[in-house]
């Protein structure tokens, strides 16, 4: 398949090279049966022989131009109205030129991963739809799927009149869309579909769309550093040319004395140019780059399948890619219509991480103008992650074109969303825009999927929601005080709930998440000393908040630690005693620059989880801490009460290396059990993490290298 890719570059490539040639040439997206963009002027542009006079005209109107040195040459004609009759496209150099069947409408970029590039062919209802797509009016071109390190200026492919002969291969969520705007508008639409099933979004971003967004300068430093010509690539492929050069003078050296020569220095992987159809920047420079400064209305973007375990981070990088193709566009802030993911089976995940990048996909349109989404949980298929249903898909993106680009003020086409959120006693109330009246429920049932959170609750509950015009009140009887909500908050999630058009409701939370530590008697009395992101471990600790210089004298010494499990599972323990050091630089993980090394009893100690299993208490008498950057063993070297000698419990032995695995644990004795450990920390997500006892060899984690198993893990150290 890769082979396939590359041999279609080289014959793109090649065709380039040959446009500067004698004959004027133009590029694929000049065909017969193409569409154009009404009322804006419409560009042309080509290659011929430097300085070679250029003619073009369609109807009444014509431009000349004339090719630069490199052989290129542009025009723009004046805009047109919409027109459904054909006509012709004349170009006159060298050669002659006549592009028949031109219309005069409506053109969209259709781009994204599979779910865009989808057919009609392998969509709902195929043989039905493919018979009745007698729709001479919509037009479509596919851009073959070429990625490319160097931006090409063409491809090969040409314009389809849809028909059933045709219509199998279009693009069907691009399809639907036009087939909703051509009827209602009565006029041509012609679609562009540069789209590559199993992308990722990054490689469909043009260099300077990473370089305006802040949070992704390290994408955009690598694609410069890879690209020749700019002031890094050559900085550094310099260095490795006098590198290069020192070690042949030294190999004719080494030859002559007959010594052992080191290899010669490899190429630089950060100059390596980028291979993958998923690299950065690589499908904008191979499938998109060839139709900028087209004229369009528009684009719809439907992608994220395979960045979806991302988070906010997909906010930035689509900020990137819209602001950067609308950049390089030069058409202003066109609209950018786009599809929210529809809830499938992600595996055994976080049943939550997908509920988080639906929140980062919907942050889009209050992030970019003049951008908007479509909600599909009510459409899904959560076996298969491509729903077969593209017709509404289709119909709810033209929903949005028709009402914001079309003047269609009467056309209700965004899914009603939250507005505020208000505590009412025991209860909360969600109030809605774009309700078209008020809210209901598809089936006519009670509203789904809402859960509540507040003071004093373990977790998140199931909530009621009751239906109040275009509000929602929520309640919970296991929740007398919500502070926080959520909704369809689980990648399976498929509500009920929609407005009175019966577009749905999108996944969404609003409030404020209690902290567990709320929940602790006096825990406002302890203050911060350090703060730390687990999934940053390494060996090397640099903490996220370091307030040892600044901690002050104290009594107590508190751990709070904080694990989500791969099921979307909240662990948490909260454990405080009498403070075994006066030293805030002791109290942290027990690294060698830290000097603390502890293997002692601790009074009074107090014990809150979540945890099934772990025993709770106040003033627990048989505490005891294993602090130490060393090595250690099973046997219970110190004699601690109730330890075993062959395995790894709450009694183990110091052993050599001193900087060796890493131990940071504390035990309740008493219980048999280890409160949380931290081991091994320079393994970083290999580490071994957990709250109570681990179940196999050991007991205290140990080689169970379980870091990796939780999507956050924090640890907070507090005082007082």
């Amino acid at each position: 398949m890769v082979m396939k890719h590359w041999i279609g570059l080289v014959v793109v490539l090649s065709m380039i090279a040959s446009s500067a040639s004698a004959e004027v040439k133009l590029p694929a997206l000049f065909t017969d049966h193409m569409v154009v963009q009404r009322d804006q002027p419409l560009k042309v542009w080509g290659w011929a022989d430097p300085s070679e006079s250029v003619v073009v005209s369609i109807g009444n109107s014509k431009a000349t131009a004339v090719a630069d040195a490199t052989g290129k040459w542009h025009l723009e004609l004046p805009p047109m109205p919409a027109n459904k009759s054909p006509s012709s496209l004349i170009i006159q150099g060298t050669n002659r030129i006549e592009i028949k069947d031109i219309l005069v409408g409506e053109v969209w970029v259709c781009s994204g991963q599979s779910n865009m590039e989808w057919s009609v062919a392998a969509s709902m209802n195929p043989q039905e739809e493919i018979a009745a797509a007698n729709h001479p009016l919509i037009r479509h071109i596919k851009v073959p799927l070429v990625p490319s390190m160097i931006p090409l200026e063409n491809f090969q492919s040409s314009w389809q009149v849809c028909s059933p002969n045709t219509a199998a291969g279009f693009t069907a969520v691009g399809y639907y869309m036009a087939r909703e705007l051509s009827i209602k508008l009565d006029i041509p639409v012609g679609l562009i579909n540069s789209s590559w099933g199993g992308t990722r979004v990054e490689p469909w971003i043009p260099p300077v769309g990473f370089q305006r967004v802040e949070a992704l300068q390290n994408i955009y430093q690598s694609v410069v550093g890879r690209t020749p010509g700019s002031a890094p690539y050559a900085k550094r492929l310099d260095e490795h040319i006098k590198s290069l050069e020192d070690w042949l003078v030294k190999a004719k050296t080494y030859k002559e004395r007959r010594e052992v020569l080191a290899p010669n220095p490899s190429f630089p992987a950060e100059l390596s140019p980028y291979a993958s159809n998923q690299d950065p920047t690589m499908l904008y420079n191979g499938m998109i780059h060839s139709i900028v400064g087209f004229p369009i209305r528009g684009a719809i973007w439907y992608q994220g399948e395979s960045n979806h375990d991302e988070g906010m981070l997909y906010l930035e990088k689509k900020k990137a890619l819209i602001q950067g193709w609308r950049e390089l566009w030069g058409q202003g802030d066109f609209p950018f219509y786009y599809v929210q993911i529809a809830p499938f089976r992600y595996g055994d995940k976080d049943p939550t991480t997908l509920a988080k990048f639906w929140e980062a996909q919907a942050a889009v349109q209050s992030a970019v103008p003049k951008t908007a989404m479509v909600v599909i949980n009510d459409i899904a298929t959560v076996n298969d992650i491509h729903p077969p249903n593209k017709q509404e898909v289709g119909r709810r993106l033209a929903l949005l074109a028709l009402a914001n680009d079309y003047g269609m003020q009467d056309v209700a086409a965004r899914s009603p969303e939250l507005v505020s959120m208000e505590l009412m006693g025991k209860q909360l109330k969600l109030s809605f825009r774009n309700t078209a009246g008020g809210m209901k429920t598809r089936d006519g049932k009670p509203p789904t999927h809402f859960e509540v959170i507040g003071v004093g609750s373990s977790g998140y509950r199931p909530a009621v929601a009751q239906i109040q015009g275009d509000s929602l009140i929520l309640s919970c009887a296991e929740v007398p005080e919500p502070t926080a909500m959520r909704f369809a908050w689980d990648m399976l999630a498929e509500p009920n709930l929609c407005g009175m058009t019966g577009l749905p409701v999108g996944a969404f939370r609003s409030g404020k998440e209690p902290e567990f530590l709320d929940s602790i008697p006096g825990s406002s009395e302890y203050r911060l000393v350090y703060d730390l992101d687990l999934g940053k471990l390494s060996s090397d600790i640099r903490y996220d908040v370091d307030n040892s210089a600044s901690a002050g004298s104290f009594g107590r010494v508190a751990y709070l630690l904080e694990l989500s499990g791969p099921q979307g599972q909240e662990q948490r323990v909260f454990v405080s005693m009498k403070a075994f050091t006066k030293d805030p630089k002791k109290i942290g993980i027990p690294t060698m620059a830290s000097k603390a090394r502890f293997q002692i009893p601790v009074e009074d100690l107090d014990i809150y989880s979540n945890v099934v299993g772990l025993s709770v208490g106040k003033g627990i008498g048989t505490g005891n801490i294993e602090f130490w950057p060393d090595n250690y063993g099973q046997k219970n070297g110190v004699s601690v009460s109730g330890a075993s000698d062959s395995i790894y419990d709450f009694g183990d032995q110091l052993a050599p290396p001193e900087d060796g695995y890493g131990s940071m644990q504390v035990h309740h004795g008493g219980a048999k059990q280890t409160v949380f450990a931290i081991n091994q920390w320079k393994a970083g997500n290999r580490a071994d993490i957990g709250i109570g006892n681990s179940e196999g060899d050991t007991r205290d984690w140990t080689f169970t290298g379980s870091a990796e198993r939780y999507s956050t893990k924090r640890l907070r150290v507090y005082v007082k």
